[in-house]
């Protein structure tokens, strides 16, 4: 694999990120508040809802579960189903790479995830929220947050702002690439089909909402906090991956290696950040390491969802970190064995 080979492709898988991300910003601001209120139902409704959050890439559904165990609104249990459920920005990552494999891992990590917050709160006999979720804000801008404001469109498109202006070029090149096929798959497929579809719902998000929502939630969210990493991340794992293969006895000695690959994926899972997991899904796309090792992975990290709960108590943070691990290590290994 040549150099100008992992940025083009770095770069393909960049932008396919950020459009992704553009559309589930706009879905979570658009359904956060019902999500929300779902949580406050019963158990088994939260332990469903927080997992669901936390199988939407990107952060926000564990930030948001986070905020109201925080605020004593949801249990234990639901924390550890909505981090075993995500697989934080990652996620879009495995869904540009292999989308259909990527969305059955989604569903098991679902299932582990409601699962594991069960015998959570069993297991810790986890009290009752003794708090309203009616009183938790998630959403702390000073700005109410629309979506859509027919009222501003046309001013908003005679006068673009920077932010708006560099967004719309940006996914309009980005959808002549892939029509052309200078971008993803050379031929039309399902796969090109999809990204046109999604990129042209992105273009649209982009000039219709408020610059509020521009400002804040594309530009300061999207872009600045998370396109960058990504494309760090992205291009950092294909080099390491590229680099194995070019000594090739260090590939040779991975494979003959399962259990101390899925153990050790399992401790990089532990890392509080978006970015190392991303290790384990190039080698996983590349066939080096089995499903197993990816799903251990994948059950114990959580992006940067978790970071919230850090700040807030260390006991908790290492309680549901420590669940997850052992969850991903019996997870993967029952895998193993069955030959997954």
């Amino acid at each position: 694999m040549t150099a100008w080979t992992i940025i083009g492709k770095t770069l393909t898988i960049t932008w396919f990120v950020t459009v992704m991300m553009i559309l589930v910003e706009y879905a979570n601001v658009l359904s956060v508040d019902r999500l929300r209120s779902a949580l406050c139902g019963s158990r088994v409704t939260q332990y469903l809802v927080a997992a669901l959050l936390g199988a939407v890439p990107g952060c926000l559904g564990a930030f948001v579960v986070v905020a109201l165990f925080i605020h004593r609104s949801v249990t234990l249990g639901a924390v550890v189903a909505c981090m075993i459920a995500t697989s934080g920005d990652e996620a879009f990552v495995m869904l540009a790479m292999f989308p259909q494999r990527a969305l059955w891992l989604a569903l098991a990590l679902l299932v582990i995830g409601i699962v594991a917050g069960l015998l959570t709160d069993m297991a810790v006999r986890s009290s009752s929220p003794r708090e309203s979720c009616g009183e938790m804000e998630v959403h702390d801008g000073a700005v109410p947050c629309r979506c859509f404001d027919p009222h501003t469109i046309l001013d908003d498109l005679r006068r673009p702002s920077a932010a708006r202006g560099t967004l719309a070029i940006a996914t309009t090149l980005f959808i002549v690439g892939i029509v052309s096929g200078q971008v993803g798959p050379p031929d039309w497929n399902w796969v090109r089909i999809t990204l046109v579809s999604l990129s042209t719902l992105a273009l649209s998000v982009v000039v219709t909402v408020p610059d509020h929502f521009i400002e804040d939630h594309l530009w300061g969210h999207v872009v600045v906090r998370h396109v960058p990493r990504i494309f760090v991340w992205t291009l950092g794992a294909m080099v390491v991956v590229a680099l194995l293969h070019i000594w090739a006895g260090s590939v040779s000695t991975l494979q003959a290696s399962p259990w101390l690959m899925l153990a050790g994926a399992a401790l990089l899972g532990l890392i509080p950040e978006s970015g190392p997991h991303l290790v384990v899904v190039m080698l996983y796309a590349d066939g080096t390491v089995p499903l197993s090792v990816l799903l251990a992975s994948s059950i114990v990290q959580d992006g940067h969802g978790m970071l919230p709960l850090l700040a807030h108590s260390w006991r908790d943070f290492l309680g549901v970190k420590a669940i997850n691990l052992v969850a991903g290590l019996l997870a993967g290994g029952a895998m193993l064995l069955a030959g997954g």
